[in-house]
This record gives structure tokens, sequence and C-alpha cells, in this order.
């Protein structure tokens, strides 16, 4: 059951630095840091939050600096805006005694630095409302967890920096990086010292998506290293799991700014970047390598990206999906269903662009479109050209949603077993 004694108390609070936004605070706060972007940092920190729920009453969360921001409401019902992994934190672990006020006190979007180097944002206004945004959480909290954003050096501009954060909210620091050994180790080095620079301490590690067969060994050197240089332990390593990194169709629908003519139902459905492909051959070819030589069971969710002015394709295409439909009872979200989708672009590539634009290049034939429609296969339209297309859908990085709690689910599931909380809360 949770316990109200505080394992954290054992957090050493950093000694004075040159921060003028320095103001210690009474409750444990832990601060989730990443020697980059996309490695792995919210889904550590949704873990974390999992693990801490089972250990204290009531756990804080923040994301003192924020980039991509999105609106809410909060609990008078007003609007206003909050760093997107706010809201997943917020609605997903019913942190209800936490504030939306309070959850994400400076957001910097588009214009913000030229405003802060103009002179109209102020440093001082900047860390009064990180404090006041700690001092709330903390007030109401048994243990405070907080979000970096990006590598430890981005917020550097406006003066704001993860390390800047962290030391001024009197935290300490879970470094995530992704796994490997030499590579890992020199960006952990890298982020730590700006970190020691403002007086700040790396608790532990984590490395993220080691490759399942290099665990132990990673384990066991990477365990070994940050003992001896830094006399911290690695806290965990989870293995890659490629199911969180794919996107739904809904987010490919956002990301190449298009839109779903039909198969709505498999908008929640994940696509792996690895079963994208860009069809360029003729219809029999298609048909050949991608029905004929795969099987449906084996090749379950694969998103074929062509040109919208190739009709043949787009029939074919609607033929097998008739096919597999009827054959699999309609259904598209069993563990071995099929369910794959189309991509048509309408544009041109940037390299080669349209003298002047045609109406026929721009949305299949009527009759196709309506077969789509009928058969409710999943058929997306963009604007972009094919290689503009299948470049946006191989380069996309998942994001965890509120409006997607499988992921988040299989994400704390995934990662909260393979974190050490003993060694985290005594050390």
């Amino acid at each position: 059951g949770r316990s109200t004694d505080n394992p954290l108390l054992s957090l050493a609070q950093p000694g004075a630095f040159a921060s003028p936004c320095r103001s210690p605070m009474p409750q444990p706060t832990i601060f989730v840091a990443a020697t980059r972007q996309h490695v792995g940092k919210t889904t550590v920190s949704l873990a974390l939050m999992s693990g801490l729920q089972k250990r204290f009453n009531k756990v804080g969360f923040l994301k003192p600096v924020g980039q991509q921001h999105l609106p809410v409401r909060d609990e008078s019902g007003n609007q206003l805006r909050v760093d997107k992994d706010v809201q997943v934190m917020k609605e997903y672990f019913k942190l209800d005694h936490v504030p939306y006020s309070a959850m994400s006190p400076v957001i910097i979007p588009s214009g913000y630095t030229a405003r802060y180097i103009d002179g109209e944002v102020s440093n001082e206004a900047q860390c009064a409302a990180i404090r006041r945004a700690h001092e709330t959480i903390s007030s109401g909290s048994d243990v405070v967890l907080a979000e970096g954003t990006g590598h430890v050096g981005v917020g550097s501009v406006v003066e704001v920096s993860n390390a800047r954060a962290a030391a001024m909210m009197g935290a300490e620091v879970v470094l995530v990086a992704n796994g490997g050994i030499g590579k890992a180790f020199d960006e952990l080095e890298m982020n730590r010292m700006m970190f020691a620079h403002e007086g700040v301490r790396v608790r532990g590690v984590v490395l993220n998506k080691v490759r399942p067969d290099k665990v132990e060994y990673v384990r066991s050197k990477m365990g070994r290293l940050l003992e001896q240089r830094w006399g911290v332990p690695l806290l965990g390593v989870v293995p890659e799991l490629s199911y969180l990194s794919k996107p739904t169709l809904a987010e490919l629908e956002r990301a190449l700014d298009g839109d779903l003519l039909a198969g709505h139902r498999c908008r929640s459905l994940h696509y792996g970047v690895e079963n994208s492909f860009l069809v360029t051959t003729g219809l029999r070819r298609f048909l050949r390598r991608a029905f004929e030589q795969r099987s449906p069971s084996e090749w379950r969710r694969p998103l074929f990206v062509t040109h919208v002015t190739r009709d043949d394709l787009l029939l074919g295409y609607l033929a097998q999906h008739q096919r597999l439909m009827t054959a699999q009872g309609g259904a598209v979200d069993g563990p071995r269903d099929w369910a794959g989708a189309m991509v048509l672009s309408t544009g041109a590539s940037k390299g080669f662009p349209d003298k002047e634009a045609f109406p026929d290049d721009t949305e299949p034939l009527t009759y196709l479109t309506q077969m789509a429609k009928d058969s409710n296969a999943p058929v997306l339209i963009t604007r972009y050209g094919t290689l503009d297309a299948l470049h946006i859908i191989e380069s996309y990085t998942a994001k965890h949603s509120i409006h997607d709690t499988a992921r988040v689910s299989a994400a704390v599931a995934h990662y909260e077993p393979n974190i050490d909380f003993d060694a985290l809360l005594q050390g």
C-alpha cells in the first residue's frame, strides 16, 4: 500500500549557486531530463509517475518549460494553454490535486525568443512563474515529478534551460539516454556537466530503447561505468518496444495535413513506418508483392503511398481490401486482422513542381471515391507529393496523447517493471 513516509527525504538539496531564481522547496522533486530530443523522456516520466503513485499518496507534476502546447479547461472552466505532456499526465493519472494553472508555468511559442531578446519578457518573470508553480504543487503533494524539454541545454537562450529550471526547484535528476555504452555515456557526460554547473545532482540514469539481446550486457557495463565515474546507479535498462514508436492513422492524417476519405474506424490503429511503401510499379506487380507474396496476418497494416492519378492501384487496393474484409468478418483491430491503408498524394515533388495545377490531379475518380466509402477502406488524401509524403511518414515521431490511452498504458506496462524504484528512492 501507499505510505506517507517519505523515502525521498535522503535527497540532498543542492548547495547555493549563481542563479537568482533559486528557491529551495520542502518537498523532494525528481526532474526527468534527456540527452536529446525523442529519446523517451515522457515515456520514462509516465512510468515514474505510475510507480510513485504506488508509493506515495499524492504525487505532483509539472513541466516548468514547454514548447508544444494545447488548450485545456481548468477546474473552473476557464481556457488556458499547457504543454501537451501536462494534459496526458493530469488526465491519465487523475491528478485532481494539481491545478492546470500551475503545471505549465513557462511556454515558449513561436516568437517568444525574439520577444525575450527585445526585453518584452523578463528573466525575473519567468523565474517567478516557475517558483509559484512549484510551490503550489509542492504544497499539496508528497513528492513532485517534473519533466524537462528536449536536451538539458534547451531554453538557454531565454535563461531557463533544463539545468536552470531543475536548480531553481531544488530538484535531483533522472537522466534518460538511448541505449548503448560509448555514445550513450558521451551524451550523458555532456549533459551532466550542465547540471553540475548549476549545482544539480544527477540521481540516476535510465537507458531507453536498448536492443533486447543487449540488455544484460549494457546493464552490466554501463552500471559499472556509472558507479565508477559518477557514483550513481543505473536505474533502468528498457528494451526497445517497436509498438510505442508507431503512429496512429489519425496522427499521420494530421502530419500529412490530409483528409481521410473513408475508413475512419482505423484512425486509432497504429501503423509502423517500416511497413510504409512508395508504390510506383504497375498494378500486377503491386498486387503480387503486396497481397500474394505476403500473408495478411504477417503484414497486417501496410501503408501504400502513391499518386492520386494512379486509378489502377487504388482500384486494385480497394478490391483486395473488400476481399480481406469479407474473409475476416469486417474486423480490423484483432491481433491477426489485416487493415492496410492507402495514401494518395495530390502534389508534386518539391524538386520538380507542376507549372500549373490540373483539377483532375487533385482527387480520385468519383466512382473510386464512392467505392472507398462504401467499403469503408482507409484512404487518405494529402496535398504533398509522393516522395515528400513518404518522408513525412518515415521521419514522424509518435508522441503520447490523452486520445491514445492504449499507447500510454502499453508504455507504462513496459517501462515501469524495468525501473529500479528502490535505487531511485534510497539513493
